[in-house]
């Protein structure tokens, strides 16, 4: 999946000039927001419910519905606003955003049905729709490579890469769908008191996403917003949260995957062990994110975009982007961490204040920097915020439930940090070319191999 993404991107870089390359990344991250209203922290209430559900097939008939109707109301109020918003107005921004809502509807509404694959422990069959999406969404856009399109400022080119998106999306809704009916009878139907203790409880989660993607992703739309130049900005810097985004969703799947067997009020044995493994999980994620962002950061984005997107003296490109990014990649899995933590065991209060008040720290400060810095003011943001989240967060989480960790494995964690950075800085100075890099990323994984044996923490993680 991150492969094919990845090279979705590369096509995008290649294909559109950068204005419209800024343009199909501010539609995008704009769109962010209003899917985690939509989803109004009905993913967290759906993966408990049903597996708590005896009639599973009801409860997701009845969270199908919800879900469709929160679509529809925070799509509409995000297109209303994108036409009407006078910054917009002439630019081709607000159709670029009305073609790519198709993204975000058929995505929104197949995760629900996601519910019962994680339920049930079947994930290859999630995992078989994702790649199919992103072939066919990969394909597609290949085809006007293939054509021979390079760096178009054609609007019409634009549109089909952004509509090639809600293609992929659709295949993504129809083969869910397909699998989910043959594990559960979806009935849909409007159930006014289950949709309304839905609801009820997906209310505060619903706050502590909103919270989330505040401080994570409407950074593009503040710079969308504060800066006249903001074809240029979102280019450089929506590319590398793209990439970072890769980063970010690992531990999430898996955290997410934890979920269903964390949430059982009975039947857990040795939670604290379980949660050790995890957070050590998530905790390598970052670190290794987090190394290859800081240490690779230009010839990872030259093999990601082209080289027109690489800083130069006096003009900051989305390799500056990366390697300040480096950081909230490392932090991100442990907030992220903390936040499940707070929500199995219901302590909403004190995960929706935190996070407000770092949605709140988000805004004010990219208000005063984005204006004079542009992306690399919102990317210093991001540090401050996510350092100040998880010196917030993460005592919390320890208080309530604490990860069983050994000494041992913490030093073994730190060894295989020290590793891999010699690692990667031996190669880095062959990293002449893309192919070179690519070559690279090859021996790079083989070594992280190598050492995630030899320092014991496969044996830790996987007993």
């Amino acid at each position: 999946m991150a492969a094919l993404s990845i090279l979705t991107l590369k096509f995008v870089a290649i294909g559109l000039t950068k204005e419209l390359a800024g343009n199909y990344n501010s539609a995008y991250g704009y769109l962010q927001l209003f899917g985690i209203i939509a989803d109004f922290g009905i993913y967290a209430v759906a993966v408990r419910e049903v597996s708590r559900a005896q009639d599973r097939g009801e409860v997701l008939g009845g969270l199908m519905v919800l879900r469709s109707i929160t679509l529809v109301l925070s799509l509409s109020a995000a297109l209303a606003f994108a036409w009407l918003n006078p910054l917009w107005r002439g630019t081709p921004l607000p159709l670029g955003i009305t073609i790519a809502a198709l993204v975000p509807f058929f995505t929104l509404l197949a995760g629900i049905v996601r519910t019962i694959f994680q339920v049930m422990y079947r994930m290859h069959l999630v995992f078989t729709a994702e790649v199919i999406q992103r072939i066919v969404t990969t394909a597609l856009m290949g085809v006007f490579i293939f054509l021979g399109v390079r760096g178009s400022n054609d609007l019409h080119t634009y549109h089909l890469f952004l509509f090639i998106g809600g293609i992929g999306a659709f295949v993504l809704f129809f083969l869910s769908m397909l699998y989910g009916n043959r594990l559960v009878s979806v009935q849909l139907r409007i159930d006014i008191p289950l949709m309304r203790s839905l609801l009820a409880q997906a209310l505060p989660y619903g706050i502590a996403y909103l919270c989330l993607a505040l401080y994570r992703q409407f950074d593009i739309t503040l710079i969308a917003l504060l800066r006249p130049d903001f074809e240029l900005q979102n280019a450089y810097y929506g590319f590398v949260l793209r990439m970072t985004d890769m980063g970010f969703v690992l531990p999430t799947f898996l955290l997410n995957s934890a979920l269903p067997i964390l949430s059982q009020e009975e039947g857990v044995h040795d939670r604290g062990r379980l949660l050790g493994k995890i957070f050590l999980s998530v905790l390598l994620i970052g670190i290794t994110s987090s190394l290859f962002a800081l240490l690779w950061a230009r010839p990872l984005v030259e093999l990601l975009t082209t080289p027109a997107y690489l800083s130069r003296p006096g003009q900051p490109g989305s390799d500056t982007a990366l390697t300040l990014l480096s950081l909230p990649l490392l932090l991100n899995g442990i907030i992220l961490y903390g936040f499940y933590v707070l929500l199995i065991h219901h302590r909403w209060r004190q995960l929706v204040m935190t996070l407000a008040f770092g949605a709140l720290l988000s805004l004010l400060l990219n208000a005063l920097l984005i204006p004079p810095l542009g992306f690399v003011g919102a990317s210093v943001v991001s540090i401050i915020v996510h350092t100040t989240l998880t010196i917030l967060l993460f005592p919390q989480s320890f208080r309530v439930s604490p990860p069983l960790l050994e000494r041992r494995e913490l030093g073994r964690v730190l060894l295989f940090i020290i590793l891999l950075a010699l690692g990667l800085l031996l190669i880095h100075p062959l990293l002449k070319t893309p192919l070179a890099t690519l070559i690279g990323l090859g021996g790079a994984a083989f070594w992280m191999l190598l050492i995630f044996g030899c320092t014991g923490l496969r044996r830790i993680l996987w007993d």
